[in-house]
């Protein structure tokens, strides 16, 4: 019989699986976590800061409201197709193809109603486009 003590083994604890672990487990949190900051976009538009410029007779002022009406020169138009847009620009084209359409968009308008007015302009043979915005401080401006 053997009664001498034995040499007692100390237990030993290996940190690199769970190192591993840890890592996969902040890997896949950081793959899977949204963000609510980018997943909402909050928009004001437009505003601008810009000088006041002068009234030119070649200018063609094109409103668009909130809900997609269309104005020409203060004259409301009926339809909201490109095709109406483009014969009320084309009569109001003193200028002929030198006249500067300037798209005076409500902010909350919609995208497309916008675009109608570009590809209306286009059609009249307009190429000069501009738009209204408001300046910060509450005047109009261009």
């Amino acid at each position: 019989m053997n009664f001498r003590p034995r040499a007692k083994e100390e237990p030993e604890i290996n940190l690199i699986p769970f190192i591993d672990v840890l890592l996969v487990i902040l890997i896949f949190l950081m793959l899977s976590t949204t963000y609510s900051k980018f997943t909402e976009l909050q928009l004001t538009l437009p505003v601008a800061d810009a000088e006041q410029q002068r009234d030119h007779p070649k200018e063609i002022i094109v409103s668009v409201a909130a809900d997609g009406r269309y104005a020409v020169n203060r004259a409301a138009i009926e339809g909201k197709g490109v095709d109406g847009v483009a014969r009320a620009l084309n009569a109001a084209a003193t200028a002929g193809g030198d006249s500067v359409v300037i798209i005076s968009a409500d902010a909350s308008s919609p995208h497309q109603a916008v675009v109608t007015v570009m590809e209306a302009a286009r059609r009249a043979g307009l190429s000069q486009i501009t738009f209204a915005t408001q300046s910060s401080l509450g005047g109009a401006a261009r």
